[in-house]
């Protein structure tokens, strides 16, 4: 890997195009570098996990809106949607779409997280959707989508966006870009445009993500798709973009990141290097916010020393400034503390995750965050005792770029009225690949059939699942096969829109 420093330079100062970071990105996508096997073998493991999640979402409203959205845009030998026979297809871009709102609604795929976070499975549907609208082969999508998780991964490693008050997905788009430029195998200087368009148009507020958070959790990353496909196809076309997009006295940094002072120092593969990125990520075995994962578990742990929850006086959750400040009290957001509050804002408080990991000892995706589930009066007292506080260090184990050393946990310390305490603290979550328990091959599968269940049928599952661990050999033309489609009649739909 190599470092590259990234600031503002003035716009007389000409900045070569080989110095902009925009171009080094493109020059990763660019390098057909060969895929290591331990990284195609995540990758399989990531498409059934992207797959397991969206089958599980497919009737949630914001999943059949975005589905019914794709469905007005039919295209023969497009791309499949997620829910729908594989003979059906729409336009790349709406498939894209469609499939990666089913991807993202319940918040349960896998994740990376350093200077800011990220979930890099995002990337998987709109370079597949490519990939099958334009017949490419397995191996072709194996570069494409390892592309995407290095990008996005070694941005988030370098630059905060939310420190700004910027959505993860400036950092996702460019990243979705380089893999389908990957997967096209398109040159440089082609990719290099489509990323600047990329960026330019991805810069979203953090709102989507602060106080009563709505549907546009899950559509936020799917938009990036949609972005991105755009880009390329007209970058191919020969249009040009705001450059340099990164560096220009007007670009993101300038003026909506650490402005003209601010240095970055991004790391890249250097040409010829193995794309390893997404074997840094991890996948979550609980469907709620990555940095509750661990405390989910810890709780699972401490519940059984806790004969009566009423006996609690309170509990303080010591964990890092991302968790204190994103989900935890230091975000102030009186919607964490709220029993009527939507699915998308509980699964962004660990106040209330804690309290009901607590008194089950279970996780459901659904079940966990039902209203009435929610709304128990034993659980919302339990819940408001609850608070977190920044613990320096666990910030800087957040931080750590030492995997072993590297933790997204946190210390409970349970105090009860008679003045006793319960302490304990876990690091790391035990699907973690340091954690008690790691995923494997057969857990991503477990997790499919489990969240699957009852949605597909026996034989439909089995063909999926023997389908993508065949993902190398898949010649062009056959990529479909890696759809997933629920039994006639089973798909809901909803209200009318424009398309």
């Amino acid at each position: 890997m190599k470092l590259h420093e990234v600031r503002v330079h003035p716009s007389k100062s000409l900045l070569a195009r080989e110095d902009q970071l925009a171009w080094k990105i493109a020059g990763v996508a660019a390098d057909k570098v060969a895929v290591p096997r331990d990284v195609t073998e995540m990758i399989i493991n990531r498409m059934i996990d992207n797959a397991a999640v969206a089958i599980a979402s497919v009737n949630r409203k914001p999943v059949v809106a975005a589905r019914d959205m794709a469905l007005g845009h039919a295209r023969r030998g497009g791309a499949t949607v997620f829910g729908l026979p594989a003979r059906k297809t729409v336009s790349p871009e709406w498939a894209a779409w469609a499939n990666g709102t089913a991807v993202r609604e319940l918040d349960y795929h896998d994740t990376f997280l350093a200077a800011d976070y990220s979930h890099p499975g995002d990337n998987i549907p709109p370079i597949l959707a490519v990939a099958q609208s334009l017949e490419r082969t397995g191996r072709d999508l194996i570069r494409g989508i390892v592309t995407g998780y290095e990008i996005q991964i070694d941005l988030v490693r370098a630059i905060c966006l939310h420190e700004w008050k910027k959505d993860h997905i400036a950092h996702l788009a460019p990243a979705q870009t380089a893999g389908i430029g990957a997967l096209l195998g398109l040159k440089q200087d082609v990719i290099f445009q489509a990323v600047q368009q990329a960026v330019h148009v991805s810069f979203t507020t953090r709102q989507s993500r602060k106080g009563e958070i709505s549907s546009w959790k899950a559509f936020a990353p799917a938009h990036a798709g949609k972005l991105a496909i755009e880009a390329v196809d007209r970058a191919m076309r020969g249009e040009g973009a705001p450059s340099p997009i990164y560096e220009g006295e007007d670009s993101v940094i300038a003026w909506m990141l650490g402005g003209k002072d601010a240095i970055y120092h991004v790391p890249l593969p250097e040409k010829g290097e193995a794309k390893r990125a997404i074997l840094d990520s991890y996948t979550k075995e609980h469907s709620a916010e990555y940095q509750s994962q661990a405390l989910i578990d810890l709780a699972f742990r401490m519940r059984q020393q806790i004969e009566d929850f009423e006996a609690i006086e309170k509990i303080v959750i010591h964990t890092s400034h991302h968790t204190h400040y994103v989900i935890g009290t230091g975000a102030n957001d009186p919607q964490k503390m709220d029993p009527k509050a939507s699915r998308e804002t509980l699964d962004h408080s660990i106040m209330y995750i804690v309290a009901v990991a607590l008194q089950d000892g279970a996780w459901h995706h659904v079940g966990s965050y039902a209203p009435k589930r929610a709304q128990r009066p034993d659980t919302v007292r339990l819940w408001h005792k609850i608070e977190t506080r920044e613990d320096p260090e666990w910030t800087r184990r957040y931080h750590a770029t030492d995997p072993n050393q590297k933790a997204f946990g946190g210390r409970i310390e349970i105090t009860f009225k008679d003045g006793s305490t319960l302490t304990d603290e876990l690091a790391v979550a035990n699907a973690h690949s340091l954690g008690a328990r790691p995923f494997e091959r057969a857990d991503y599968i477990r997790k499919f059939e489990t969240l699957t269940d009852g949605i597909i049928s026996a034989r439909e599952s089995a063909r999926f699942i023997e389908a993508v661990q065949e993902l190398p050999h898949l010649p062009a033309g056959e990529l479909d096969r890696l759809n997933v489609a629920l039994p006639n009649g089973a798909l809901l739909e909803g209200k009318p829109g424009i398309f």
